[in-house]
């Protein structure tokens, strides 16, 4: 019998071995830092290969939802219909480093995906699908941040008291 210590110890030495040999799985080489790093929207599309202003599309869609308690957010989801997209992208315009995922697109892949990101302070969120030819549409919603994550509930006229999380703690 197999200790877990000793199968750490053989996943170790495997993974060592694959990296050496340049055997990783192609999506464990495919960061983008440029895009990753990039401040604004405009730069992260443009590192991303997009040319040309975006334009918004009633093609691209994306659900995300009105309020987000204390910065994190609920489900992020995006989709798109034109054919060639090969990338979209979710963005969130105020954060630090605007770009939150990319999704590679195949004829195989349908172009549909969903995710989670988390935000500092209301902003507009982007899904942006980049077609082969480099063009790019976008799909966008403001996203409002509560501080407290209590969604303003406790200044509505029935609230009964304010919820626990807004209370004082005992």
């Amino acid at each position: 019998m197999q200790t877990r210590r000793q199968t750490l110890k053989q996943s170790a030495v495997v993974a060592g071995l694959l990296a050496g040999t340049g055997l990783f799985p192609q999506y464990a080489h495919a960061f983008n830092k440029a895009a990753f790093d990039a401040k604004t929207l405009g730069d992260a599309l443009k590192a991303l290969g997009a040319s040309g202003a975006p334009e918004a599309s009633g093609s691209v869609t994306l659900t995300a939802p009105d309020i987000a308690e204390n910065g994190p957010v609920g489900p992020l989801a995006l989709a798109s219909s034109p054919a060639g997209v090969k990338q979209l992208v979710l963005l969130v315009e105020k954060n630090p480093n605007a770009l939150v995922a990319v999704f590679n697109v195949s004829p195989e892949v349908d172009a549909s995906f969903a995710t989670r990101a988390k935000m500092g302070e209301t902003s507009d969120v982007y899904a942006v699908a980049i077609t082969g030819d480099g063009k790019a549409h976008f799909a966008k919603k403001e996203v409002k941040v509560t501080l407290g994550g209590c969604g303003g509930w406790h200044d509505h006229p029935q609230a009964p008291h304010p919820p626990r999380c807004c209370a004082t703690p005992l």
